[in-house]
């Protein structure tokens, strides 16, 4: 099974540590992504720019309306994932638990799967 481990982070996080803080936090993701990759379990991972660089694409009778940002109403984004392979949704949830970035954000689990199913499938 696949799960997704969305990263979600305050939008001011960013910019209340500093570069050598970020960069040192930026190696421990990238060190929990080689051990994912060395257990067989990474599929993808990367780290998306801030939220601030982010158009969001929204299309109503046909046409296409552009919305940037930043968005006020923001309380979170997402500031990167890794797609993982898991034996069940327990294992995934270990996984998560793992992620350097659970010490200073929230790690969402969330499994893959058709957007017509339902939540209790």
């Amino acid at each position: 099974m696949r799960f997704a481990l969305l990263i979600n982070e305050p939008p001011t996080q960013r910019a209340g540590r500093g570069e050598a803080e970020g960069r040192e936090a930026y190696a421990r993701m990238l060190d929990f992504a080689a051990r994912l990759r060395a257990e067989g379990r990474l599929v993808a991972a990367e780290s998306l720019a801030h939220v601030d660089t982010a158009t969001r694409v929204r299309v109503r009778d046909g046409r296409p309306a552009l919305l940037d940002g930043p968005f006020a109403e923001v309380k979170e984004m997402l500031g990167g994932f890794f797609l993982v392979e898991a034996a069940s949704r327990a294992e995934a949830l270990e996984i998560a638990a793992r992620c350097p970035a659970a010490a200073w954000c929230e790690v969402e689990v969330r499994e893959l799967g058709p957007c017509f199913m339902s939540a209790g499938r």
